[in-house]
């Protein structure tokens, strides 16, 4: 109905328009004919009047010659009537009227034109109005010269050039002006057949291209909001048509091509775009996260291990999504553990939006057990385990997992306040589109460091191996060297171990070594590097820690060695065990060296009757070599 209405007022006003430039047309054909006619009327007339001045002047020269002035006045009147003049009437100058006197009545009365006539010689040509209609009043001057023909110097006693009189000639215009009427209703009456034809012909052929045109400005102005539906009617023929008809396939071929491109990105994103929205800007602004997402993953692609996955992951959060307060927990499946792996943009910060039951049993967290989105904004108190709102403060939080083999391998903890839930909320699909290019790529990570780790440990214990301070010496050396401190190298070896294995067979020698290991990691630091250097050998390696220090904390392994009670098939056995003390780089500034020099002191502590603890010194060294 609007629509109608606004096409209806359109052509209203189209047609007043060409309405309008007609009559303008019009306007200015009758005004410049009625000025044609004029001009070209006075310019006739003009040449009438000298015509008839100059009839007046030989006629009266002639009269003069011939001696009959004295009838000047019927031959004036025979001049008027014969030319259709309005009146012809003569006045003399100053030298003619000292010759001959002023002449007759009519010859006498000067008015001011006349008199500037005779003063300057030069005609006045004066259009005026008067009961009769329009007239021409033409004054023209007779001079006096030689050679004219007849000679006016033969009988006037006056000097060359002087004025003898002048001829004031009245002509009427009005046939002329009803003359130039006639023509000027003529030519208005075709070209008013002309402007009806023409309006005619627009109304035929300009009105239907004009409606295409508001149109087409109507389906591009929606195109370009991102409503490609509009439909225009299609004339039956002609360009109009043409132009209709290929903007409707134009539209429907925009309207399929950008459907097909919303449903794909749709697909990619697991989001379904508002309807309601600009489905072109929506759909760019998805591809732009997108290409966005692949630019990140073929970042963390090259990216050397999982820890700065996690850093740059925080890094989008944080910088492209404008979101500060957020944590990511590793899940670890065998032992039903989670480790906070950033929060807040902190790495290994301390976990404070969830309670710390997390930690140690991952089941616990809601997203983590379901494999599923978790939004505490749309239902608060989803999630027992969320204390971001404990302090009243309205907190929220969206929890996404990150599904790696079937399984959450990481939770992304989003926080957000009253304020900021909606626009975190949309902001939840794209996020996703970057947790899913991270999910394959961090558990790959996690792979190869879980395989590396295995490689680099040993089996049974669960400790490191030789070709784990292989690999890392030089690392671990560094350290140290860097920081200025010191690094404790312990060298144990369990005592008689040969017998267990003679007495009590091979499963019982395991058991022996578990159980040592398992005393090794009760009772050192969790920052202490513990490896089995081989057999009933180990090695453990005090990061910052003098020999001094080493020896207590190896007196302490000692104690709890012998302590432990280790249960058998048949009973229990109690071991004992020989440990040696050096220090990096007090005893040697040679890493390799002050193993050795380790192992020089465990074997003093074995000669010396086992179960003790002999701290290096170089006398044993010397004593060994």
């Amino acid at each position: 109905m609007v629509m109608a209405m606004l096409k209806a007022g359109n052509k209203a006003r189209t047609s007043l328009v060409f309405a309008g430039l007609a009559i303008l047309l019009l306007a200015t054909i009758v005004a410049t004919a009625l000025y044609s006619f004029r001009e070209f009327s006075l310019l006739g007339a003009k040449e009438r009047a000298r015509t008839a001045a100059e009839i007046v002047r030989v006629s009266l020269t002639e009269s003069m010659a011939n001696g009959t002035i004295d009838k000047r006045a019927q031959l004036l009147g025979r001049v008027a009537h014969g030319a259709g003049l309005a009146e012809v009437r003569v006045v003399r100058g100053p030298g003619v009227v000292r010759q001959f006197g002023k002449g007759f009545e009519g010859e006498t009365g000067h008015d001011d034109i006349d008199d500037a006539v005779l003063a300057s010689g030069k005609a006045e040509y004066v259009s005026t109005t008067d009961r009769d209609g329009p007239m021409l009043r033409a004054t023209i001057p007779y001079v006096a010269a030689r050679g004219s023909q007849p000679a006016c110097l033969t009988c006037h006693q006056v000097a060359e050039g002087e004025v003898l009189g002048a001829v004031t000639i009245r002509i009427s215009l009005a046939e002329t002006r009803n003359l130039a009427l006639n023509w000027v209703f003529v030519l208005v009456g075709i070209a008013g057949f002309f402007a009806v034809a023409a309006l005619y012909l627009m109304r035929r052929q300009y009105q239907p291209m004009a409606e295409v045109a508001l149109n087409v400005q109507t389906a591009v102005k929606r195109a370009a909001g991102g409503d490609f539906s509009t439909r225009l009617p299609t004339p039956e023929d002609g360009v109009a048509h043409d132009i209709a008809a290929g903007v409707n396939r134009l539209m429907e071929t925009l309207s399929f091509d950008i459907n097909t491109i919303n449903a794909k990105v749709e697909q990619l994103m697991s989001y379904d775009l508002p309807r309601s929205r600009n489905m072109l800007l929506s759909t760019l602004e998805m591809v732009e996260g997108l290409v966005d997402a692949g630019k990140f993953k073929q970042a963390i692609e090259e990216d050397e291990t999982k820890q700065q996955i996690y850093l740059r992951l925080s890094r989008v959060i944080r910088d492209a999504f404008d979101i500060d307060q957020f944590s990511i927990y590793e899940v670890a499946n065998s032992k039903n553990r989670m480790t906070a792996m950033v929060v807040d943009g902190v790495v290994d910060g301390e976990p404070h939006w969830c309670d710390q039951e997390i930690l140690v049993r991952s089941d616990a967290c809601r997203a983590r057990r379901t494999g599923h989105a978790v939004d505490g904004v749309v239902e608060p108190k989803i999630c027992p385990m969320f204390r971001g709102d404990c302090d009243g403060s309205g907190k929220r939080h969206i929890c996404l997992p990150m599904m790696q083999s079937g399984n959450a391998g990481c939770i992304v903890q989003l926080v957000a306040t009253d304020e900021t839930a909606q626009l975190i909320r949309a902001l939840v699909p794209f996020l996703r589109v970057y947790l899913r290019e991270t999910a394959p790529v961090l558990e790959a990570k996690r792979l190869m460091e879980s395989l590396r780790e295995s490689s680099l440990q040993d089996a049974m214990t669960g400790l490191y191996n030789r070709r784990f301070i292989e690999a890392y010496v030089e690392t671990l050396q560094a350290s140290v060297i860097r920081k200025g401190t010191h690094l404790a190298v312990l060298m144990f070896d369990v005592d008689h171990f040969k017998k267990v294995n003679d007495t009590y067979g091979h499963d019982a020698g395991d058991k022996v070594l578990i159980a040592v290991a398992g005393v090794l990691k009760e009772t050192l630091r969790k920052s202490d590097i513990l490896v089995r250097y081989g057999g009933e050998e180990f090695l453990a390696f005090l990061v910052d820690t003098t020999g001094d220090g080493g020896m207590i904390a190896a007196e302490k392994v000692r104690a709890a060695v012998e302590a432990r009670k280790i249960p058998l098939p048949g009973g229990t056995l109690q071991k004992t065990i020989s440990i040696g003390v050096a220090d990096f780089p007090a005893d040697s500034s040679d890493f390799w060296e002050a193993v050795k020099f380790a192992d020089a002191a465990l074997y003093t502590a074995k000669e010396r009757g086992r179960n003790r603890v002999v701290r290096f010194i170089p006398e044993l060294w010397k004593t060994e070599s």
